[in-house]
């Protein structure tokens, strides 16, 4: 009959310790009415453009955490076949004294921009430097550099490159 008696004695001590120590460490948070979380700022850590942080990446809605909370928040998961180098553009066209190059990177990479010519040769390096994440433009001026005819200007970020085609006047 003793052991019996302490055997019950030990399971109602623990529970009574589980719940006061529930009781204790919930006093003093807060509840919040939902859980929902906005994004207030243009860039994030890395830099990135909010749009095209929501157009690179997955959204998962979580579950709420209570019951009768409601629950909006976005988990951005980068994908592997997300596009490194996006929206490269070259102007004017056709050039006359100097070039603009604009490009959107998704994250930090090695680029590389480059003149070739009709054959494929390489003429001129514009740019080989590592760059960050956002939108990126530069100029360079072709002061007798290229003589009249066309061009193509190949842009490399990672392993993806884009190939545009100009003029020179």
């Amino acid at each position: 009959m003793r052991r019996n008696f302490t055997y019950t004695f030990s399971w109602i001590i623990l529970i009574a310790t589980a719940v006061f120590m529930n009781f204790a460490f919930a006093a003093g948070v807060k509840h919040p009415k939902s859980d929902t979380t906005n994004v207030h700022s243009a860039k994030n850590k890395l830099g990135i453009t909010k749009s095209a942080y929501q157009k690179n990446s997955l959204h998962l809605a979580l579950p709420p955490l209570k019951p009768a909370a409601t629950s909006n928040l976005k988990v951005n998961v980068f994908r592997a076949d997300d596009k490194l180098l996006t929206d490269v553009e070259v102007f004017p066209n056709p050039i006359t004294d100097q070039i603009n190059v604009k490009y959107v990177l998704s994250r930090n990479a090695i680029v590389t921009v480059k003149i070739m010519d009709v054959l494929g040769n390489d003429v001129i390096t514009l740019l080989s430097q590592r760059i960050g994440s956002g939108e990126q433009s530069f100029s360079y001026p072709i002061n007798n550099k290229l003589s009249r005819g066309f061009y193509f200007i190949r842009v490399v970020a990672g392993t993806e490159s884009v190939i545009k085609r100009i003029s020179v006047l």
